[in-house]
């Protein structure tokens, strides 16, 4: 069974920095397309970030502000986010699916196999 577990949201101010942190295991983060979403109240869900197994090709919506990084050796997967904005406010979800190619495509579809409970970020201006 897949788990993936989000952590290290919490409150930021306006321009500020944050990690959030998502844990799974050696075979999903070796073989499977990752991905960050994120959905703000009263909003769709929205991808953020991916990262391809195979050559750890990255993609980020925000390019310049967020950044996805993965450790093998810690089975972790990272989103950094820099010069955050109150519009950034949104739970966001770490997300995996077993296709090993084609991961950027997912952050548009949203159609991955598995999903996280969550780590909430909130930015204060």
């Amino acid at each position: 069974q897949v788990q993936l577990v989000e952590s290290g949201g919490g409150s930021v101010q306006a321009g500020g920095s944050l990690t959030i942190s998502c844990a799974t295991s050696a075979y999903v983060i070796s073989s499977f397309c990752m991905g960050w979403f994120r959905q703000a109240p009263g909003k769709q869900r929205e991808g953020v970030a991916s990262i391809s197994p195979a050559d750890g090709a990255t993609v980020a919506v925000a390019k310049g502000r967020f950044t996805i990084s993965r450790d093998n050796a810690k089975n972790m997967v990272y989103l950094q986010m820099n010069s955050l904005e109150p519009e950034d406010t949104a739970m966001y979800y770490c997300a995996a699916d077993q296709r090993q190619y084609g991961c950027s495509s997912l952050l548009i579809s949203g159609d991955m196999d598995f999903w996280g409970k969550g780590t909430l970020v909130t930015i204060s201006s």
